[in-house]
C-alpha cells in the first residue's frame, strides 16, 4: 500500500512543524508549504539544527494568499492541513515603516467597521495569481484573510483535487483580550468549509492555548490559562463564555499535533474536535507506537 500524502500549509510553524513530524513518523509523504520554506529551527524547537525527521519533509515555498502558487502542490494529496492564523492584526508594513503605531493596529483590530465577505462570495477566480485579499485590506494581516479566507480557498483547491480530508486548526474559543472577530472568523471558516465542500471530510481542531518548553514564554502563559481553566471548572463554567479559550485547559503542542495526524487517518473523525476528543486522539496515537 502506498504511503499517504500530506500537505501542511504553515508546516514551518509552531504546530505545523510538529504535524509534519508525527506524519513522517507514520511513514507518510509530507510536504510543507509556507512563504519561507524550511523553518528557522530555533523558533519552533529548542535547537537551531534541523531534527532528523525534517530530512524526510519536502519544504516548499508559496504564498497562501495566491492559490495559483500552491495549487500544483496539492495534486495527488490524500490530506491537507491549514495551520496558519493570527492572534492580533495590524498594518504590518505601516508599523515596520513607522507610518502606523502598534496601538493604531490594535484599534483597527477592535473596530466595528464592516469587514469583507469571504472569497467565495467575492468570486475570486480559480487558477489566477490574484491575491485573495480585497484591495482595502491588501497591506494588512486581518482575521478575515488569515483565519478565514486563506483556509476557505485552500479547502476549495483541495476539494478540486479530490483530497479525502481537510484539517483546519481552529480554536477552543476567543479571550477577553482579543476582538470577537478572532473567533468568529474561525467559526465562519469551519462553517463555510463544511457546507461548501461536503464530499471532503472536514476536521476542525478546536485547540486550546498551546505550549512547549522550546518557547519558554508559552509556559508562563499556559500556567495562567491553566488557572483560568481551574477557576472555570470550580465555578461550573459561569464565566466560560466570557473567558473563552482562557478558561480551557492548555495543551502541549505535541499532543494537538499528534491528534491532528490521528484524526486525518481515522475516517470516523469529522467536524469540530473539542478538547476531550483531542486528548483521546493523541492517546490513541501514542498507544499505537507502544504496540
Amino acid at each position: 500500500m502506498s504511503a499517504k500524502k500530506l500537505i501542511v500549509c504553515g508546516g514551518n510553524g509552531f504546530i505545523g512543524s510538529r504535524i509534519c513530524k508525527y506524519a513522517v513518523t507514520r511513514g507518510w509523504d509530507v510536504t510543507s508549504i509556507s512563504r519561507s520554506g524550511e523553518p528557522k529551527w530555533d523558533t519552533v524547537t529548542a535547537s537551531d539544527k534541523p531534527p532528523q525527521w525534517a530530512r524526510k519533509v519536502t519544504w516548499e515555498r508559496a504564498d497562501i494568499m495566491r492559490p495559483a502558487t500552491y495549487a500544483p502542490l496539492l495534486k495527488g494529496a490524500d490530506f491537507v492541513v491549514h495551520s496558519l492564523g493570527i492572534l492580533l492584526e495590524a498594518d504590518y508594513k505601516g508599523v515596520l515603516r513607522g507610518q502606523e503605531s502598534p496601538i493604531e493596529g490594535l484599534r483597527k483590530a477592535f473596530s466595528a467597521a464592516p469587514q469583507p465577505g469571504n472569497p467565495l462570495d467575492r468570486k475570486v477566480p480559480e487558477g489566477s495569481n490574484q491575491d485573495i485579499r480585497p484591495p482595502e485590506t491588501r497591506n494588512q494581516l486581518t482575521y478575515e484573510s488569515m483565519n478565514r479566507d486563506s483556509a476557505i480557498m485552500l479547502a476549495k483547491e483541495a476539494a478540486r483535487e479530490n483530497v479525502a480530508a481537510f484539517a483546519y486548526i481552529s480554536a477552543a474559543g476567543g479571550a477577553p483580550v482579543l476582538p470577537a472577530r478572532y473567533i468568529t472568523t474561525k467559526r465562519e471558516a469551519e462553517s463555510t468549509i463544511a457546507s461548501e465542500f461536503p464530499r471532503m471530510r472536514g476536521v476542525f481542531i478546536r485547540a486550546p492555548f498551546l505550549y512547549d518548553s522550546s518557547r519558554p514564554i508559552t509556559i508562563g502563559m499556559a500556567a495562567m490559562t491553566g488557572l483560568g481553566a481551574a477557576f472555570n471548572g470550580f465555578t461550573r463554567g459561569v464565566l466560560g463564555g466570557f473567558m473563552g479559550a482562557a478558561g480551557v485547559k492548555p495543551l502541549k503542542v505535541d499532543i494537538v499535533a499528534e491528534a491532528v495526524v490521528e484524526a486525518l487517518g481515522d475516517d470516523k473523525v469529522k467536524g469540530p474536535v473539542e478538547l476531550a476528543e483531542i486528548e483521546e486522539l493523541a492517546n490513541k496515537s501514542w498507544r499505537k507506537t507502544m504496540v
